[in-house]
């Protein structure tokens, strides 16, 4: 890697350059069959879509499809400017050929036949990135994560986010950082190690606030960037009349009752709750960027659509937002 792309992705920068369009990501999971089956076509045009909207950068992990989202990036991304894409990926499980692997293990369908084992030892995400990029068709990534350490918080922080600095040394990653759901786990790493940016799934959204109070003052103060992903929190913020999964369950009375009100509140306003779903935590100074969970081309015209529909500040003021 050139010393001007690591200067340009500079360690303990909450202001790490992403380029197309402004702080949007696109997550791996979806065009890598979360929840159904994505056909390699579809999965395609989701990208090419992307791509024609300004879309430049890509979040994906071996977990997504059991490697098939980062197998799919591949042939998209093969012939482009290196310098004219941002690509993150993750480590902590790693994938073996399994011909007993059962579709739909962890929510994915249509994925390769592979097993995932968890591992946050040095060698294990030594092993885990070099299996990516292989996948990936590059010699770096932008981005490197350790993925959901939740259960393996002492090896993830002595052993994992040492050799993850080692790889970021080496010029194997410009950056790492820490992917999880939870607040306190990712605490954690901002206070505990020396990464740059930090994942946060589903816990800055309009109906999860949790990451609001402390980590994103901490990430802040820290020089440490943020990127929010699951704002639809599974799906009950793009219309809770017809999708009631929330944290990948299904949600509970008072919170469909919360995600309805919200709905309510927007129609009156004339803007679709996906909308302001979409756009809520880019209206925080800590944010860096926001991670689309879309899978698909008519998903991702949909969000960039949401993106730039305009918002009235009355209504964020009535959704508790101002």
């Amino acid at each position: 890697m050139s010393r001007a792309m690591r200067s340009r992705f500079a360690a303990r920068s909450a202001t790490i350059t992403i380029p197309g369009l402004p702080g949007i990501v696109l997550g791996g999971a979806g065009y890598a069959g979360l929840f159904r089956p994505v056909p390699t076509a579809a999965a395609r045009a989701a990208l090419n879509t992307a791509w024609q909207t300004g879309i430049r950068a890509f979040d994906t992990a071996p977990h997504y499809g059991a490697g098939l989202g980062e197998e799919r990036l591949r042939p998209f991304l093969r012939g482009r400017e290196r310098s004219d894409y941002w690509v993150c990926t993750k480590v902590g499980r790693l994938l073996s050929e399994d011909p007993r692997a059962v579709d739909g293990t962890d929510g994915f369908y249509g994925a390769p036949k592979r097993s995932r084992r968890r591992d946050y030892s040095a060698c294990g995400v030594r092993a885990s990135l070099t299996d990516s990029l292989l996948r990936l068709g590059l010699d770096h990534v932008d981005m490197l994560l350790v993925h959901d350490p939740e259960d393996h918080l002492e090896q993830a922080l002595k052993s994992a986010v040492p050799e993850m600095i080692r790889m970021r040394e080496q010029g194997l990653t410009a950056g790492i950082g820490v992917g999880v759901n939870t607040v306190d786990t990712a605490l954690r790493f901002v206070r505990e190690a020396p990464i740059d940016c930090v994942l946060i799934a589903g816990r800055y959204t309009l109906l999860d606030r949790r990451a609001e109070a402390e980590l994103l003052p901490e990430c802040a103060r820290r020089g440490i960037a943020v990127l929010v992903g699951g704002v639809l929190n599974s799906g009950i913020l793009a219309d809770p009349l017809r999708h009631t999964t929330f944290d990948y369950r299904d949600a509970d009375e008072p919170v469909l009752a919360r995600a309805r009100a919200m709905a309510r509140l927007c129609a009156e306003h004339g803007v679709p709750l996906r909308a302001a779903a979409l756009q809520f935590p880019r209206r925080h100074p800590a944010v860096t960027a926001t991670v689309l969970g879309a899978g698909t081309a008519a998903e991702i015209t949909d969000s960039i659509t949401m993106l730039n529909t305009p918002v009235p500040e009355q209504l964020w003021r009535d959704l508790g937002c101002a």
